[in-house]
């Protein structure tokens, strides 16, 4: 690995960094919210990269007016059938659908002895890497379910750089939400996002799309945030 003092780990979002899942989540939270009644776009949509399943739907039913309308128990089965449709719709994901440069990004980290890792709110990130053909690249992958609080809180990319062995510090985080970028920089560590500068502005670079992404740009941003 490369010298203590540097930059050790890198710790990627998935949906909109990796392979762009979010038309399938939109598909299902489209599907579901037509069967209770409520209408959602794709600019809603928007609001619900980078949070949590539960938290999606919340932002749902609030929409609608319909929070109070459903317990607990109602509320994970929907959450578990919307969940089942995303993964009937994501059976069709092969490598071919990794974003442009991402084989080509975590290939050249591997070859320079940099830690990866995958920090994304979805519980499905383990077999999205295989459909991927990504999983071989990865030295962990954070379990969701094991941190208190989601993106914008900082736990997830913590717990990342914790299960890596290394200070926040030496870490890089990229995302494509501002929920995430929030939560690397809250984190202590250097966040690149991928996307609208203007939404995306409080990370440490922004990349219009991972076309510019390459292990050079990652360390470079790094180095900059640390002079």
């Amino acid at each position: 690995m490369g010298s203590s003092d540097g930059m050790q780990v890198v710790l990627f979002d998935l949906d909109g960094v990796i392979a762009d899942t979010a038309k399938y989540h939109f598909l299902a939270w489209k599907h579901l919210s037509e069967k209770i009644g409520v209408t959602i776009d794709e600019e809603f949509n928007e609001q619900l990269k980078g949070i949590s399943r539960m938290e999606s739907l919340e932002r749902i039913l609030e929409l609608g007016q319909k929070s109070d309308q459903y317990s607990l128990v109602e509320k994970e089965k929907m959450a578990d059938d919307k969940n089942e449709l995303y993964i009937e719709l994501i059976q069709t994901i092969t490598p071919e659908d990794a974003l442009p440069q991402i084989p080509q990004v975590l290939a050249s980290l591997k070859d320079k002895e940099i830690k990866i890792g995958l920090a994304s709110a979805s519980k499905n990130g383990p077999l999205l890497l295989d459909l991927l053909g990504l999983t071989e690249f990865f030295d962990c992958i954070v379990d969701p379910t094991s941190v208190v609080a989601g993106k914008p809180a900082p736990d997830i990319f913590l717990k990342g750089s914790e299960l890596l062995g290394v200070q926040p510090s030496q870490c890089v985080g990229i995302e494509d939400a501002s929920a995430g970028v929030w939560a690397i920089k809250d984190a202590g560590m250097t966040a690149i996002a991928i996307g609208d500068v203007i939404n995306l502005a409080h990370a440490d670079k922004v990349l219009s799309s991972t076309c510019e992404l390459t292990s050079n740009v990652i360390t470079q941003v790094w180095h900059e945030n640390h002079k």
